[in-house]
């Protein structure tokens, strides 16, 4: 090969390499510049994925009671822990403190009270829960506020709950955690009961079966505060000198069994007392013909329940003659109406007086993890026994 061959393939080679290089700038800055043109959006990006993911609170694990179907509920509920749940800017978390196993919880379980939550369901209808946390456009609660659900809402057995603001009603952290457990569905239909139907002044009388009921024990009670007399009948039954005692002590004017009432005249039976314009029936069947056998004129009896399972039989004169009224009362009901505003005041009320001692029954406090031990016991597998309220 050439001296000059030899020199144009090396100026050739040269300047192939100079172009080669020059390209790969060019390549490395485009693709510095294509990145550097790309690096806001993708801090913007980073910045809104960590700001979002920092912004989703969430709830603790919660150990829950639930069901699948309806049924019995000692066959059909289990025990299971859920996975958390995520608090949204209106929701409130609460760690739950007592919750009550009501006969209407019972029911709903079983799948016959009218109105029941969709399966799979957590059980459990009222209780009390302190706040755990709150979504960031949640005002008037605070973490360490004690709060009842009002009007009542499923899903109360289970450590933690999460749900709108609006469900939750801030209480006086000073009530009685099993008073403010249950407040919301016995003492509110005593107290619903003696103010919805007729205007009972001091002095009057009202007239009850069942009285040894929680809603019995709490119509006697808030009767006596208000100065109005209470007549009340209860079965006949091993221990009913003892209940009939506990009744009174509570504020009982007069207490009857059943048997004792197998009188034509019961209200020759009445000392001092007038004759009541107001009775209630939980019974049905003969205790609730007694108490319209101690009716007024134009009395009437209201209806909230029927453990009896019987019918109620009213003759043909009460009705003539007498001209008694017949009504039903459902908490149930009264709630989903535009009265529903007007219970949290109420249930305020009720608890002032259960901090005054002026408004008390019998319950038995259970550790969340004795949950089918207080089953059973609500049952009445057990025998008679106090109202069952699960702690957590």
């Amino acid at each position: 090969m050439s001296s000059h061959s030899s020199v144009v393939s090396q100026r050739q080679f040269v300047s192939n390499s100079l172009i080669i290089r020059a390209r790969e700038k060019e390549m490395a800055f485009t693709s510095w510049s294509h990145l550097r043109l790309r690096l806001p959006h993708l801090a913007r990006t980073q910045s809104l994925t960590v700001r979002a993911f920092s912004a989703a609170v969430m709830s603790p694990p919660s150990k829950a009671v639930v069901y699948d179907r309806q049924g019995p509920p000692d066959s059909v509920t289990r025990v299971v822990e859920l996975p958390p749940v995520e608090v949204k800017e209106n929701d409130v978390c609460i760690k739950m403190l007592a919750s009550p196993i009501n006969p209407s919880d019972i029911n709903r379980i079983e799948g016959v009270y009218p109105v029941r939550p969709q399966v799979p369901a957590v059980g459990g209808y009222e209780g009390v829960g302190e706040v755990f946390s709150v979504g960031s456009a949640v005002k008037g609660l605070l973490p360490g506020d004690w709060v009842i659900p009002s009007p009542p809402s499923s899903g109360t057995w289970q450590t933690y709950v999460v749900k709108d603001q609006s469900v939750w009603h801030k209480i006086n952290k000073e009530s009685p955690m099993e008073y403010a457990a249950t407040i919301t569905v016995n003492p509110l239909t005593a107290l619903r009961m003696l103010e919805d139907f007729i205007t009972l002044n001091p002095g009057d009388a009202i007239v009850q079966n069942g009285a040894t009921s929680i809603v019995g024990q709490c119509i006697i009670q808030l009767a006596r505060y208000r100065g109005i007399h209470s007549i009340n009948i209860i079965r006949d039954r091993a221990g009913s000198d003892e209940a009939k005692e506990k009744l009174k002590n509570l504020g009982a004017d007069e207490v009857f069994t059943e048997s004792q009432l197998e009188v034509k005249n019961v209200k020759g039976l009445l000392t001092n007392l007038p004759e009541p314009a107001l009775g209630f029936n939980c019974v049905g069947g003969n205790a609730a013909s007694l108490v319209l056998k101690f009716l007024r004129q134009s009395g009437t009896m209201v209806t909230y329940g029927g453990m009896s399972k019987k019918p109620i039989t009213v003759s043909t004169s009460s009705f003539i003659f007498k001209d008694l009224s017949l009504r039903g009362f459902w908490l149930q009901k009264w709630m989903s109406s535009d009265k529903a505003n007007e219970c949290r005041p109420m249930i305020d009320y009720l608890l002032d007086r259960a901090r005054e001692g002026k408004l008390k029954y019998e319950m038995e406090l259970v550790p969340f993890n004795d949950f089918h031990t207080a089953l059973d016991k609500a049952l009445g597998k057990l025998g008679s026994q106090p109202k069952q309220v699960l702690t957590f």
